[in-house]
């Protein structure tokens, strides 16, 4: 298997997450690693930094890691994970301006052709631009 983007999902609920998670790997197979968080520590609605970070590393690539998201709070919770992690991994991280599920599919679709991160964003956010 060759070096594929990874991709994040992160939304305020789990559920959502966990199932975007799976509907991209039903669609995608297991050329990609995908990984999701969502939810805070509580079980709660939210986000958190710490477990993005997780999440991050756990679908790493030396091709970088593309992360959809659900909700402002869950960007800006992305970003600020990202500005924690160490600078070699920083640059090869990007939060994509996509709807979440859609996003996400394409995304990963993208990747597993073995494009580039820039690529994979650029697919992933063709369903923002009207």
């Amino acid at each position: 298997m060759t070096d594929t983007v990874g991709i994040v999902i992160v939304s305020h609920s789990e559920d959502i997450a966990k199932g975007t998670a799976d509907m991209v790997r039903q669609m995608v197979g297991s050329e990609v690693k995908v990984a999701f968080c969502g939810g805070n520590p509580d079980g709660g609605l939210g986000t958190s930094v710490s477990l993005i970070i997780d999440a991050i590393n756990d679908a790493w690539s030396a091709k970088g890691v593309a992360i959809l998201v659900d909700l402002g709070g869950a960007e800006t919770n992305s970003e600020m994970a990202v500005e924690m992690l160490e600078p070699a991994r920083r640059d090869l991280v990007v939060v994509c301006n996509a709807p979440i599920v859609e996003g996400a599919v394409m995304a990963a679709t993208e990747a597993a052709g073995g494009s580039s991160l820039a690529q994979v964003k650029a697919v992933a956010e063709e369903l923002s631009a009207d």
